[in-house]
């Protein structure tokens, strides 16, 4: 069910699920009922409360939700909270895990960066906006994603995401332009004194994790953080 998991502060944890775990996201096509009824073995799994795990509606934005028991899904690219377990969805852009800490506890944060979402600036914010509730010595798990030597893309859009970030600047490896989200990720965290723990596998050369560039057909995997006792 995971393709990685661990302990990451004291009564913290993050993972990263594979294609053992289904698909997870209600917006592909799939069966409603099916989908709900793997996110609550992925509860189960983790060991969090029923319908406690909070998912986004991604639109690849820069918007940051801070979440509470009352939230709903909200429509944004990443989110904050204190207790709630949190979710992210990808099948190539980055799901990116944040934990840092506070006097009030441990402050998570879940992101969806994508290609706009790095070049726009999507980790920053988060980071900010975790700060803003006090967190402290941030760190950051990214999962798996695309890599530079396959994310191949035209070379005007290159130019104008390597112009915002230029760490993302790459080649493929059959030597066409490309961009390397990770490294884009990875430069943009280390600016903002975010140390960067793990980056996962390449979805697209891992046949275990879905790849919405080996197949636009293809479900969803998640990056999941959550507090436990």
């Amino acid at each position: 069910m995971f393709h990685w998991r661990a302990d990451i502060l004291p009564g913290v944890s993050a993972a990263f699920t594979n294609v053992d775990a289904g698909n997870l996201a209600l917006h592909v096509g799939d069966d409603p009922a099916a989908v709900q009824g793997r996110r609550a073995r992925l509860e189960q799994s983790i060991g969090v409360a029923p319908q406690s795990l909070r998912f986004m509606n991604q639109v690849h934005g820069t918007t940051v939700a801070l979440m509470d028991t009352e939230s709903a899904a909200p429509e944004a690219d990443a989110m904050v909270s204190r207790r709630l377990p949190l979710a992210v969805m990808v099948a190539d852009c980055i799901p990116v895990l944040l934990a840092g800490e506070s006097g009030d506890g441990p402050v998570l944060a879940a992101v969806h960066a994508g290609r706009p979402g790095v070049a726009n600036g999507i980790l920053p914010a988060a980071v900010e906006r975790m700060e803003s509730l006090g967190a402290t010595r941030i760190r950051a798990w990214l999962g798996p994603s695309i890599c530079g030597a396959c994310y191949e893309v035209p070379a005007a859009l290159r130019d104008d995401v390597a112009a915002l970030v230029p760490a993302t600047r790459s080649t493929t490896s059959w030597d066409t332009p490309a961009l390397d989200l990770p490294a884009g990720a990875r430069s943009q965290l280390e600016a903002v004194g975010v140390d960067v723990e793990y980056t996962g596998a390449c979805t697209l050369e891992t046949e275990t994790l879905y790849s919405y560039r080996r197949d636009r057909h293809t479900g969803r995997f998640a990056g999941l953080v959550w507090c436990h006792d």
